[in-house]
Order: C-alpha cells, then sequence, then structure tokens
C-alpha cells in the first residue's frame, strides 16, 4: 500500500545522499522514479540534485510536476515513485496535493528536508508533513560532543551561532552547523571530539 513518508533529519544527516541512493534503488528494480525538489532550490543547478557525496541527479521542479498532475488522468500515469528533496520548503497545499498522488493514484511519495530552522522554528512544509505523513524518520546525525543532533545552527563568519534573519538562507559547510539541544541553546559549536563508543552508545 502506497504512503506519504517524511524522513528528516539535521543539516548533514545525508538527507539528499538518501534520497539518491532510494532512487537507484528503484531504477535497479525496473521501476519509474520521480525526482523532485523545490524550484528555489538552485544551489546545484536548476533541475540537478547533488549530495555532499558527489552523488547526482537529474530532477524536475515539484511546482512544474503539480501543474502537470492537474491535467492527468491514471491512464497516462509513467511513474512509480515520487522522491522529493528539501521539502521542508513546499508549502502546505503542495503537501496536500503530494499526498493526494499517494491516495487517489497509490504511488508512495518520499519526503526528505529539515524539520526546523536555523531558530528552531518549524518549516511549513515540514510541519504539514509531520501532521499527515503516514510513516515519519528520523534520518540521524549527531552534534560533535556525540549526543543526538536535532538542531540546525546558522553561523557567522566568525564561526558563531546567529538567532536573526532571514528565515532562509542557503548555504554549505561553514554556514550551518548541526548540534544537539544543549549546545544549540548554549552556543558551543566545537570541543573534544566524541568517541566512537559514546557515539553508538
Amino acid at each position: 500500500m502506497a504512503k506519504l513518508y517524511f524522513k528528516y533529519g539535521a543539516v548533514g544527516a545525508s538527507k539528499t545522499a538518501n534520497a539518491l541512493m532510494v532512487r537507484y534503488n528503484y531504477i535497479e528494480r525496473g521501476k519509474r522514479p520521480v525526482m523532485l525538489k523545490p524550484r528555489m532550490e538552485s544551489r546545484d543547478g536548476e533541475h540537478t540534485i547533488r549530495s555532499r557525496i558527489g552523488l547526482e541527479a537529474e530532477c524536475d521542479f515539484v511546482e512544474d510536476f503539480l501543474a502537470d498532475m492537474e491535467h492527468r488522468t491514471p491512464d497516462t500515469i509513467d511513474f512509480d515513485v515520487v522522491i522529493v528533496d528539501e521539502a521542508q520548503f513546499l508549502s502546505a497545499d503542495q503537501i496536500d496535493a503530494l499526498a493526494k498522488i499517494v491516495d487517489d493514484y497509490d504511488i508512495s511519495v518520499i519526503c526528505y528536508g529539515l524539520r526546523t530552522d536555523f531558530q528552531g522554528e518549524g518549516f511549513e512544509g515540514a510541519t504539514r508533513l509531520l501532521l499527515t505523513a503516514d510513516k515519519i524518520e528520523n534520518i540521524k546525525t549527531v552534534c560533535w560532543c556525540g549526543r543526538a543532533a536535532c538542531f540546525n545552527a546558522r553561523l557567522d563568519e566568525q564561526g558563531h551561532i546567529v538567532h536573526k534573519g532571514d528565515k532562509i538562507l542557503f548555504g554549505g559547510t561553514g554556514t550551518y552547523i548541526s548540534l544537539c539541544r544543549k549546545h544549540y541553546y548554549s552556543g558551543i559549536t566545537s570541543g573534544p571530539a566524541a568517541t566512537l563508543d559514546e557515539i553508538t552508545a
């Protein structure tokens, strides 16, 4: 049975790599995945999704895909799964439209994204997914201390956490860091590295 999935994680949790690997697994099994991202996410080019470890694939924009779906009938569906990267940037209406694909066509939609912004507040798309997804999964990563990282801290040029600014600011390594709750609120962005035993405990 098809489901609406939300797979979320903090910055650096390899969400995009996971999405691209899921796409590959579907292709390997002879299935037809559709890879999507929001139009505003153009860091890697308009029709490219690229992970930090170098995996990449062509994609379409969610906005164009949903507009096209308004004119589709069941006999014109030519895909088996929908995979969405950076789903936090979608509107609640767009999430509902993706859910309709699950319900009307029995096709799974797998959304990847952040749960919260740099201020610890929810994104519209992520919040809607948390409320409506059939299955929610935390893609885990760790803070420098070894605890589970659940906050996305934005850093200034000196490496200090900032709590004011635009809700959306695209950036890579050096702009954001994933931290546990304790170190997000204390503002401590580094310290003695955790041992493997501490991370896996």
